[in-house]
């Protein structure tokens, strides 16, 4: 089967009882055992779901992969890829990271005893030369939140898997649709779904997926343990969301490469950062890795801060709010929201000026999205 289809009909067979085209939400804690000489296949929600087993499904068929274990949120999914990690274990993370990541490799990992430290993912030499002995993971992300550097996953890859480190990926903003980190020789991709997957801006949830047994079996004992599994409806909701995946990708993608190419020749629009630009550094990296270019983009405006909050504040169709990956467009400002934990030094020494916007760009009509852009940045 093909993406589109894999995503409408893994997993998914009519109900048993009713022969329901769409599977009914199994919204239960507890399922009935037949007798104790028959382990059923489904006892206990926090363990195992219907709902979620299908979804999981069906993410693991779009990401070629063998195993996913979906949880209830993004950083859920990440803190259970991290706990391959122990004390006395070295963690690289890039370091153009999301700041939720960031937040992990200074605030949680150091108190567990894990050492961490930052490698520039645009150089593997780097990644190379910051390998120790004891390093475990290697963690990073393209393209990357919030200024959208492309960076060559199967070259890092690579270097993790010769050097025997376990690389994890966060495949949050480009979604299986655009690329498939599993094929490029990663070990484990980590996706929010509250995103791109989900597609809705109604649910919080998380996966990881993998190839490896072993890592499978640790990420759902690390579910089952720490109990940070999805609700059924979260996961009947998520699976709603991903049957339209493709379908909203390819809108999403070609709204963004036309705003793009407007906003870059705006006179009051300094400075786009999106990979589909001839103009971005990593463009032909892009062209190579990606299927397209994905609906991530960021603007620097003006010159300051306040420049950037006036025309954040002017647009009449694009919504300021935090997240992305839903069918409406969103403005964010990642120095307030999603890097709002590092310092104003940190956040320029990995290219996030005062005057950095960052946008998801939705499926609505391009023309309405041109109009607003116009709207709010004649207010600088």
């Amino acid at each position: 089967m093909r993406f589109a289809t894999k995503a409408i009909r893994v997993g998914q067979k009519p109900d048993s009882d009713y022969r329901a085209v769409v599977n009914p939400i199994y919204q239960t804690s507890t399922f009935g055992w037949n007798s104790l000489a028959e382990v059923p296949p489904v006892d206990y929600t926090r363990c195992a779901n219907p709902n979620r087993h299908i979804l999981e499904q069906v993410i693991a068929a779009l990401e070629n992969g063998r195993f996913c274990t979906v949880f209830a949120s993004g950083m859920a999914a990440i803190t259970a890829a991290g706990s391959l990690a122990k004390a006395g274990d070295h963690v690289l993370v890039a370091s153009d990271i999301y700041g939720g990541t960031f937040r992990l490799k200074e605030r949680v990992w150091p108190l567990q005893g894990i050492e961490c430290d930052e490698f520039d993912a645009s150089d593997p030499a780097s990644l190379e030369a910051a390998i120790r002995p004891n390093t475990r993971l290697v963690v990073y992300e393209s393209p990357t939140n919030p200024i959208l550097r492309v960076v060559d996953v199967a070259a890092i890859a690579e270097v993790c898997r010769r050097r025997g480190v376990v690389s994890v990926f966060d495949n949050t903003f480009a979604s299986p649709f655009l690329q498939n980190p599993l094929d490029l020789g990663v070990d484990v991709v980590v996706h929010s779904n509250t995103k791109y997957i989900n597609g809705h801006s109604d649910v919080i949830g998380g996966c990881t997926v993998t190839n490896d047994p072993e890592i499978g079996t640790a990420m759902f004992e690390w579910l089952k343990m720490t109990g940070a599994a999805p609700s059924p409806f979260d996961c009947w909701l998520t699976l709603r969301g991903l049957k339209t995946l493709e379908v909203r990708m390819e809108r999403h993608c070609s709204n963004a490469q036309m705003l793009a190419e407007r906003l870059e020749r705006h006179p009051k629009v300094r400075r786009v950062h999106y990979p589909g630009l001839p103009s971005h550094p990593d463009h032909e990296l892009a062209k190579r890795q990606m299927r397209s270019f994905g609906a991530m983009m960021a603007i620097e405006v003006g010159s300051s801060a306040e420049d950037a909050a006036r025309v954040a504040e002017g647009f009449q169709v694009v919504q300021l709010a935090e997240s992305l990956g839903g069918v409406e467009s969103l403005v964010a400002y990642p120095p307030l929201m999603s890097h709002a934990t590092m310092t104003e030094e940190q956040r320029l020494e990995r290219g996030i000026p005062p005057n950095l916007l960052r946008l998801s760009v939705g499926i609505e009509d391009p023309d309405d999205l041109l109009e607003d852009f116009d709207r709010a940045l004649s207010r600088i």
